[in-house]
């Protein structure tokens, strides 16, 4: 199998804060080892563990080559989201640069997007590209001063976990606006309908910890 890496599409998922758009999740070895939510991860356990350990294990899902094939397959403009769980391939400790850029001409014509804990140079300066290319890769942040240096990257759109409280907007330390993620506010809106992170933007998005490891995230951002 390539690079030890497994990858899983669905076609029409049944999440319903996703909506029955495609949804790809990734094996456990393309997160960073440094990621700050590697032991809080909400994939981690649930439903979604069972599937991951599954795919991470390599009893499901295809190679990435299979992968890409199935992403240019889709539809003109067909909104999906790359890695309910998992991150982007990685080789020696940063971004696998060959599979981001299958992956980012697999997209083209559509409209897919993903979020990555990746931070070291060379990662961040392959996501921008990813983002000037058409692929959207939003960058993970731990907190509201972390997010603004990932802002101050200008590598692409930010995303943020936030206390499992946070029902209102808000902003950063340095001003920049905070959007809670709308999903998680009201039943009627799912990233089907909404598709805030699939653009890119200024403002970032923030969602409230959620999954059977929230109080460790909230007791976390507390400190």
């Amino acid at each position: 199998m390539e690079n030890q890496t497994s990858v899983h599409l669905t076609l029409k998922s049944a999440n319903v804060k996703t909506g029955p758009i495609p949804v790809s999740t990734t094996g456990k070895d393309s997160c960073p080892t440094d990621c700050a939510m590697r032991s809080e991860c909400y994939a981690a356990s649930g439903p979604l563990a069972l599937h991951w350990a599954a795919v991470s294990a390599g009893t499901r899902g295809t190679t990435w080559g299979q992968f890409t094939q199935a992403i240019a397959a889709l539809p003109d403009g067909q909104l999906w989201r790359h890695n309910q769980a998992g991150d982007l391939p990685q080789a020696g400790g940063t971004i696998d640069a060959v599979k981001l850029g299958q992956l980012v001409a697999a997209n083209s014509g559509r409209r897919g997007f993903t979020y990555s804990h990746h931070r070291d140079s060379a990662s961040l300066a392959w996501i921008k590209h990813a983002n000037a290319w058409g692929f959207t890769v939003n960058l993970s942040a731990n907190d509201l001063n972390d997010a603004d240096t990932l802002a101050d990257t200008n590598c692409g759109p930010v995303v943020v976990v936030g206390p499992s409280t946070t029902t209102k907007n808000t902003t950063t330390p340095k001003g920049r606006s905070v959007v809670i993620c709308p999903a998680t506010q009201r039943n009627d809106v799912s990233c089907a309908t909404c598709q805030l992170c699939q653009r890119q933007r200024s403002a970032i998005v923030a969602f409230p910890a959620h999954g059977s490891r929230h109080r460790v995230i909230n007791m976390r951002l507390a400190a």
